[in-house]
């Protein structure tokens, strides 16, 4: 690849979408690229190797907004003043995964919990409407957004009934 890759060429060389790259200039991830007398982009060796690096960025969930930031950093700097960003860039993205973690192992406890009392307990008639979604445990913390409650029943239609 020591010659100069067009658009298409740079996206099938990196698995990154035309469009994508396009944006990705508009927004000033990648820097505009010189172009042909006909007006055809023109990547060499560096722009693909920041294209991988903004695809392997994205795959790890890093936002766009501060895989920029990264980036900037390395056309104004020092590759070293990179790291230390990066890295904190790197924990913050570990932390928020590690929190989705433990919010979705509570959501799979709740629907085993459900689950099992589907299939285990008889039918019963309820005047408040169905309670077979009610959660057992009262003080667990529920996923972002909602708030713990003890035994809530669901009328059929889904839909909570007054408490």
């Amino acid at each position: 690849m020591a010659h100069a890759l067009t658009i298409g060429q740079l996206a099938k060389a990196t698995g990154v979408a035309a469009k994508t790259i396009r944006y990705y200039e508009e927004i000033g991830v990648l820097p505009t690229p010189s172009r042909t007398a006909a007006g055809y982009r023109r990547y060499d060796q560096s722009g693909v190797h920041r294209l991988r690096f903004i695809r392997r960025a994205r795959s790890l969930g890093l936002p766009l907004r501060d895989v920029k930031t990264v980036i900037v950093g390395l056309d104004e700097g020092p590759r070293l003043a990179v790291r230390p960003r990066l890295r904190a860039l790197v924990r913050r993205q570990l932390s928020a995964v590690q929190h989705q973690c433990a919010e979705l192992g509570l959501l799979q406890q709740q629907l085993e919990q459900v689950l099992h009392r589907l299939l285990t307990l008889p039918r019963e008639r309820h005047a408040e409407g169905c309670r077979c979604l009610d959660i057992e445990s009262a003080g667990e913390r529920q996923p972002r957004g909602r708030t713990a409650r003890t035994r809530t029943p669901l009328k059929v239609t889904g839909e909570r009934a007054p408490s």
